[in-house]
């Protein structure tokens, strides 16, 4: 979708996802120490805000004005600060190096995709960290909800291939549990986390 149809799809005055940050965002970030953070393609802010309820600086990225305006009301909510930039993120790049990148579920075709990637490898200071969560491409057949096409979803071998000059500490197809009107159900997501060699 372009930005437009985000503004669209953002436009409703309810957030279109949970206020709360994803939960691999929470398990795995929670023990970092707080630096500067980059949160691409930062959607209505929910992995912004949490960070910067933990005393991250944080710049939360998006192509959508009206996704940037509700995570701002968001942060305002819970009383912190974060700044919001209106960009493409397969063109945007920080003014200075961070202490972590979060790529959280930005579905791209696989050109788009792994410039993406690559670009952030760039990003990080010394011993900086890149986080990663997505779609994994098994999800299509074999889990619940996400994008039917099969050419936007990552798989963990690419992801970890796009950042080979980081040194990865995770690299797996992680289960998240989604409650449903009809039970519980799965999905399957690519989760990668490396860090930059100090």
């Amino acid at each position: 979708m372009d930005s437009t149809q985000w503004d669209e799809r953002y436009s409703t005055s309810e957030l279109i996802w949970t206020g709360r940050a994803n939960q691999f965002v929470e398990a795995h970030l929670a023990d970092l120490t707080p630096g500067t953070a980059i949160d691409l393609a930062a959607g209505e802010g929910r992995n912004a805000v949490w960070l910067a309820q933990r005393g991250w600086t944080v710049t939360a990225v998006d192509f959508s004005q009206v996704g940037l305006d509700k995570a701002r009301a968001l942060a305002d909510e819970h009383e912190v600060t974060i700044d919001v930039v209106r960009a493409d993120a397969t063109t945007w790049a920080p003014a200075a190096p961070v202490d972590l990148v979060v790529l959280s579920y930005l579905q791209l075709r696989p050109e788009q995709r792994m410039t993406v990637l690559e670009h952030s490898t760039t990003w990080l200071n010394p011993g900086g960290t890149l986080f990663v969560i997505a779609h994994d491409r098994s999800n299509v057949t074999d889990g619940y909800g996400g994008p039917p096409s099969a050419d936007v979803c990552y798989t963990v071998d690419e992801t970890v291939a796009a950042i080979g000059t980081l040194d990865v500490t995770t690299a797996e197809v992680a289960e998240r549990r989604v409650d449903t009107p009809e039970g519980t159900k799965t999905a399957l997501d690519t989760l990668v986390i490396a860090r930059r060699p100090l």
